[in-house]
């Protein structure tokens, strides 16, 4: 996978979120999921899912819990991770399939108060939470949707998409006082903000998509103005 990858340019060359979906999908990848940050594409084999986000602060630190964990089998297998052009996030994993709610809860509650089990797994998604909450100023608590449970091919249980940027209050803050959001996030990180699916908890208004797009390129500009560092 991450030979073909590469030989698209998708793994090394500059390349945003536009461009990864295009390519893909040239080459028979199928639309599978949609979800507030990110859409996700099926590979013509049915093996793979590669996960694209326009804008995600946490995908490294998702990438580093599917490195640091693998061991466990308790996560997805990660085939291929790259930040994306803009602040985008580009994820290759493995085919995964829902479970019932139920069993994803009951998975979720365990991991809350985990058994020797899922103890190494629990240290780990802590460690990297902690550290997530004091790199991005806004990182949101863990995801505890039983959408983030789900079965791989060989029928084990993963626990996936834990790390997630507080969106409410992000963009909120982003439509009120844009300076303090092109403060925090350099205008490279932050580049494709306004484009994220917000397939679950949307539709977004166009007009209030197109004042925090607005606001944030008037806060780029008097931050350059003011030869503000990182502008």
């Amino acid at each position: 996978m991450t030979r073909y990858l590469d030989a698209r340019g998708l793994l090394s060359a500059p390349a945003d979120h536009r461009h990864v979906e295009r390519v893909l999908r040239e080459d028979g990848w199928t639309p599978c999921g949609a979800g507030d940050w990110a859409v996700a594409l099926r590979s013509p084999d049915g093996t793979t899912a590669a996960r694209i986000s326009p804008f995600d602060p946490t995908g490294p630190f998702t990438a580093a819990l599917y490195v640091r964990a693998a061991h466990t089998r308790q996560v997805p297998e990660l085939l291929a991770h790259r930040r994306l052009t803009g602040g985008g996030d580009l994820q290759v994993l493995e085919w995964l399939a829902p479970v019932p709610d139920g069993e994803a809860l009951a998975l979720q509650h365990a991991l809350a108060a985990p058994s020797r089990e899922l103890a190494e797994l629990a240290a780990i998604v802590r460690d990297l939470h902690e550290q997530a909450r004091r790199e991005l100023p806004w990182c949101g608590p863990l995801d505890h949707n039983p959408a983030n449970v789900m079965r791989a091919a060989d029928g084990r249980l993963v626990v996936l998409d834990l790390f997630y940027a507080d969106g409410p209050d992000l963009y909120a803050t982003a439509e009120s006082d844009p300076d303090r959001v092109a403060a925090l996030i350099p205008e490279t990180e932050r580049r494709f903000m306004t484009e994220i699916p917000l397939a679950t908890s949307g539709p977004w208004d166009p007009a209030s998509r197109e004042r925090v797009r607005a606001g944030l390129a008037a806060a780029d500009a008097r931050r350059a103005a003011s030869g503000a560092p990182g502008s």
